[in-house]
């Protein structure tokens, strides 16, 4: 079949089929033994090791709400923030619930992910989802309870919003909450929820700084969203810290003889 095809047909008919090709394919390939038609087999070997590797992992990272979906939980809520660290702008949290036996290729700790993947994965995961939500807490929020009360303060938003049978949560558990629970170690590559839940809240973080950089211009917002950098500390003691600033993480600007 393909011998009797140019090299430019092979590789139009691959890249068509995504490098996607049956065992009999395949096999078909094998006997062209033309240099062109062999680095097309390559191409498709390569594309089914990334499937099988993909598959994998995607098992692996489903195994935590399997086994809860088969002890009866529902509706299991993967919850996760970010925004933790930046020098400026909210601290964001994002929840989701996806039906029993969901599986979506792709979704990974957001931070693993380009801008573009996790905006496309954001879209997927919301029509995906039985249910998601999201929330944040503002640099005065922060300022005035700490870090840790606002995240708590986010994930007790997500809980009432969702009103989940259970939350698998990254690293730390939810205090004050009835909810069973589960906190998980790098939970956002380990669990398929708790990762959705980084991704919605990273995109929706993002989005919102970028935004607060045209309201708040010189400081680079769009493009480090709030995190530490030479260009946002060039920025600050430039220009000074503005509204959305964390004033309880700027203590290195502090004149030490005052």
């Amino acid at each position: 079949m393909y011998k009797s095809m140019s090299i430019e047909q092979v590789r139009a008919l691959a890249a068509a089929k995504d490098f996607c090709f049956s065992p009999e394919e395949v096999a078909l390939l094998r006997q062209d033994p033309r240099k062109g038609t062999q680095d097309v087999l390559l191409k498709v070997q390569r594309r089914r090791e990334a499937h099988l590797a993909e598959e994998e992992r995607l098992n692996s990272i489903t195994q935590t709400e399997l086994d809860l979906w088969g002890k009866g939980f529902k509706r299991l809520v993967g919850i996760d923030e970010v925004g933790r660290g930046p020098l400026a702008g909210p601290v964001t949290v994002g929840g989701v619930i996806f039906a029993e036996g969901s599986r979506i290729p792709g979704v990974n700790d957001s931070k693993a992910l380009s801008p573009k993947r996790r905006e496309e994965l954001a879209h997927i995961i919301k029509d995906k989802a039985i249910a998601w939500a999201i929330a944040s807490r503002d640099s005065a929020y922060i300022d005035q309870h700490g870090i840790m009360l606002a995240i708590y303060s986010c994930q007790l938003e997500i809980v009432e919003k969702l009103a989940p049978d259970y939350l698998m949560l990254d690293a730390f558990l939810l205090p004050g909450c009835s909810v069973p629970q589960l906190a998980i170690v790098k939970g956002d590559s380990k669990s398929l929820s708790i990762a959705a839940g980084s991704i919605i809240a990273k995109v929706h973080r993002d989005q919102l700084m970028v935004e607060l950089g045209v309201t708040y211009p010189g400081y680079g917002f769009a493009s480090h969203k709030g995190y530490g950098c030479r260009e946002h500390y060039d920025a600050l003691f430039s220009l000074g810290p503005c509204a959305i600033h964390r004033q309880s993480y700027l203590g290195f600007m502090k004149d030490p003889h005052e």
